[in-house]
């Protein structure tokens, strides 16, 4: 078994606790957990569905369809989605949908623009668009994480895709962001380490004793020294078609 893997499987169990390096983005998610169980209603389709977890959450959805790539949802998720397509081209009829989701997606699709004017196509009238996107957030699933995007040009895009912004929430100010990022470089450092000297690895272990004090330092700091439009970690967004 590879060093990296056991100590991630190792660590799985204590991903609630702030012993976890990704703590601070697991407190996210059940953000926005909560945040999308109070908006998402009716027929819905998941883009990037993943494991379908999204629609077991969200007891408003009347219909639930779970769409993903196929090259991700096999070789990243090995998931089997209810629908492979692309989030560019998606097959379905205009307005077939209440409710479009797009969870920590945008960033891994390579024409954003084509996605966000699909989803807007197949929503009905008054539908919503429920997305998440990381801002400060390391890259991942590489090589399928193409860009970030902050406020101005998420608002431009969407508006470009015949949608109307309704929020856009800042999540997880510059404090925490960095908090989480601090803790994500250490267990990086360490996995690399493990995998190559694994020597170097046993004398830069105490270096993860850090991480439950950067986790706490950052979720107390972040609440005492709010600046959440400073360095979000993420985008909350809810826009509805025209």
């Amino acid at each position: 078994m590879r060093p990296g893997r056991g100590l991630r499987d190792f660590l799985q169990p204590l991903l609630a606790t702030p012993l976890h390096p990704q703590w601070l983005a697991h407190r996210l998610r059940r953000q926005r957990a909560h945040w999308l169980s109070a908006r998402a209603a009716g027929r819905a389709l998941d883009v990037g569905c993943a494991d379908r977890a999204a629609g077991a959450g969200l007891p408003g959805l009347s219909h639930y369809v779970g769409l993903d790539y196929p090259g991700t949802a096999i070789a990243l998720y090995r998931t089997r989605p209810d629908v492979f397509a692309d989030a560019a081209r998606l097959p379905f009829s205009d307005g077939s949908f209440d409710c479009v989701l797009m969870l920590d997606v945008l960033e891994h699709v390579a024409e954003p623009e084509a996605a966000l004017a699909e989803a807007g196509r197949v929503l009905n009238e008054g539908g919503q668009l429920l997305l998440t996107i990381p801002f400060a957030y390391p890259l991942h699933d590489l090589p399928h994480d193409f860009q970030r995007f902050a406020r101005p040009g998420l608002q431009r895009r969407i508006e470009a895709a015949g949608l109307m912004p309704a929020e856009i929430e800042e999540q997880g100010g510059g404090i925490e962001a960095a908090a989480l990022n601090l803790c994500l470089a250490l267990s990086r450092g360490f996995l690399v380490a493990a995998g190559r000297r694994p020597v170097r690895c046993l004398l830069l272990s105490p270096l993860l004793a850090l991480v439950p004090v950067v986790n706490l330092a950052g979720w107390l700091f972040a609440r005492l020294l709010p600046a959440p439009d400073f360095l979000p970690g993420a985008y909350f967004v809810r826009a509805v078609r025209r």
